[in-house]
């Protein structure tokens, strides 16, 4: 074989032809899929999602075995949230189905984006990789699951066990897929590649922005450091158990979690005893000094910290807490970059700081999100409709919780933002997106306009549907594959192997249709060197 192919099939040019051929496959399956009806794509999404469900336990277990993050428990909980969750809130919306606007004289057709590329970190990696998953297959798109290396082996599992359902259940084959052996080159060239449609990333602020940076279009999130302002009208019992709950679900793992508690001074001492009956240790002056040590004392937040508990944390630094404490508070005397505990902690330690009035704490929250966590959420205890509008209208938050847990709340469970483990931060936050991100997100509509003319007569397209003009796509080695882009205009396939495909198992097409890439790709390539 010439030198050059033997090249290309080793080492890091081996993982990236690999990757080629999974967007090549993607690029086949996501063209099939876009012209599935609704009744279908609902098939093989309710698929995916009990699949999903299905493991929701014991991939919580395997996530924290693996990474050493959270709490198997609430994992559970987000996985349970993120399969038949997501299932359940997006059941009843049409993403496939044509829109008629009669009175405006408009059609809108649904298009779905095509190619997903989805980075999904390690502090919720399983349950990021369910949402984005059924997001994906809602709205008829192909994606490639990039896990963190961290949590590589737990998310694989489960996106396969989905990908293997939704095939079962009549999807193409390679509509999804995962990368079982991440690393940054092939993450990069993926990202990069003229296929992806559009990148989901979920993770730090380098994947973020190398996904913003890749010339694809991408929505991507960025860090959070939310607030907590409580005021004298609050119900302090009630707002200390939502913060104490909020903050130790999961370790405070989700980058929705309170960052700092803002409290108006004439009902400080009293939330602080609430804040200690709910569970929360207050730390004592010089153990302040020793938890910021530890959690900042090389110059940014401990890793070691990330996910691990109250008592955990505590028997790091040397501090004896009860075994039931579920947050350290750090009380402070000021927020801003001198202060390190007025940054974000993913871990369940949360600063605490007392304000003379409503507009010093307002003005206290707006400080701490120009630290970091702009565009991103926002919570206020208050009965106060001034106050909380006031709070909102100020704080570079998109998403401010009243009266709610932040963690849960601002992804939209115990309230009703929508449902999201992908937090859109807006133009604040330098995201293209402001909302939680949700299916809406992965299509784009063609709009038909008439002429507003009256004398120009809008058609008739009640029985009219844009799969209903499409020949099905052809399967397994029949399929229109190339080294380049998807071939257009292909023949017809035959209607009993659509059938098939479209209501049992491809498991003996996967196999043969995965072969006949790796021939075709050999086989251009040493024709390309041969010349």
């Amino acid at each position: 074989m010439n030198a050059i192919v033997e090249e290309l099939l080793a080492g890091e040019k081996r993982q990236t032809g690999t990757a080629d051929m999974m967007l090549q496959l993607a690029e086949w399956a996501a063209a099939s899929y876009a012209r599935y009806d609704r009744a279908a794509v609902d098939r093989i999404a309710k698929a995916a999602a009990e699949a999903a469900f299905a493991l929701a336990g014991p991939l919580a277990d395997a996530a924290v075995k693996e990474t050493g993050f959270g709490v198997a428990e609430h994992k559970k909980i987000k996985n349970e949230i993120c399969s038949r969750g997501i299932y359940d809130a997006y059941k009843g919306e049409d993403f496939c189905s044509k829109r008629v606007i009669a009175e405006q004289k408009i059609v809108e057709v649904p298009r779905a984006a095509g190619i997903v590329f989805a980075l999904t970190p390690s502090t919720n990696p399983v349950c990021t990789a369910f949402f984005k998953v059924l997001l994906a297959l809602m709205t008829r798109n192909a994606i490639i699951i990039s896990p963190h290396p961290l949590a590589k082996k737990s998310t694989a599992e489960g996106v396969l066990a989905m990908a293997k359902a939704a095939e079962q259940a009549g999807a193409p084959a390679g509509i999804i897929q995962v990368i079982t052996e991440p690393n940054l080159p092939l993450i990069n060239h993926v990202m990069q590649s003229p296929r992806v449609n559009v990148i989901l990333a979920t993770g730090g602020t380098p994947m973020v922005r190398a996904a913003y940076s890749s010339g694809n279009p991408a929505i991507g999130v960025g860090p959070g450091n939310a607030p907590a302002f409580v005021d004298a009208s609050a119900d302090l019992n009630a707002a200390a158990k939502r913060i104490t709950g909020s903050k130790s679900f999961d370790n405070s793992i989700l980058c929705t979690n309170e960052s700092v508690v803002v409290a108006e001074e004439s009902i400080a001492d009293k939330l602080l005893q609430a804040l200690g009956k709910a569970g929360a240790y207050v730390a004592k002056p010089e153990e302040v000094d020793d938890i910021r040590e530890y959690l900042f004392g090389l110059g940014s937040f401990n890793v070691d910290a990330l996910g691990k508990s109250a008592v955990e944390i505590a028997g790091k630094v040397g501090i004896k807490v009860p075994n039931s404490t579920k947050v350290i508070l750090t009380p402070i005397d000021r927020v801003g970059i001198d202060e390190a505990l007025s940054k974000e902690k993913l871990c369940p330690v949360l600063g605490f700081v007392r304000v003379p009035h409503v507009h010093a704490g307002i003005s206290t929250a707006r400080a701490l999100i120009r630290m970091s966590g702009a565009g991103h959420s926002a919570a206020i205890h208050s009965s106060n409709p001034a106050t909380i509008l006031g709070y909102a209208s100020a704080v570079k938050a998109l998403r401010v919780v009243v009266n709610a847990p932040c963690a849960q709340g601002a992804a939209g469970f115990g309230t009703h933002l929508a449902p999201s483990f992908t937090i859109g931060t807006g133009y604040f936050g330098r995201s293209s997106v402001g909302e939680n991100i949700g299916p809406k997100h992965l299509v784009n509509w063609t709009r038909i306009a008439y002429s507003d003319e009256a004398s120009e007569a809008f058609g008739d397209y009640a029985a009219l549907e844009t799969w209903n003009n499409q020949p099905p796509l052809p399967v397994g080695r029949d399929a229109p594959m190339t080294i380049g882009r998807l071939q257009e205009g292909a023949e017809r396939a035959d209607e009993s192997l659509f059938a098939q495909a479209g209501g049992g198992a491809m498991t003996d097409e996967i196999a043969a249709m995965r072969e006949e890439i790796r021939r075709i790709v050999l086989e251009e390539l040493r024709s390309a060197f041969r010349k």
